[in-house]
């Protein structure tokens, strides 16, 4: 489960670095309705810190597991 998290929050910042790079003219079809288009730099730069946030709570999540199966009694 806590793999999953990560691996969610790792796709969610790859997703926002993609939407973001093409809102900036960097990555994609010049015909692309998120080519050159602002409102989409700032939703990406919204996905990658829910991405980012996410992320880190699967690994706060791993660390304390692995802490409470080192000090199980």
């Amino acid at each position: 489960m806590k793999i999953l998290i990560e691996i969610i929050g790792m796709a969610l910042v790859l997703a926002g670095l993609i939407f973001t790079a093409q809102s900036k003219e960097l990555l994609g079809p010049p015909n692309s309705f998120m080519y050159s288009n602002p409102s989409w730099t700032a939703n990406g730069m919204m996905i990658i810190i829910a991405g980012i946030i996410i992320l880190i709570l699967g690994l706060i999540l791993r660390i304390i597991f692995r802490y409470k199966l080192k000090h199980k009694k």
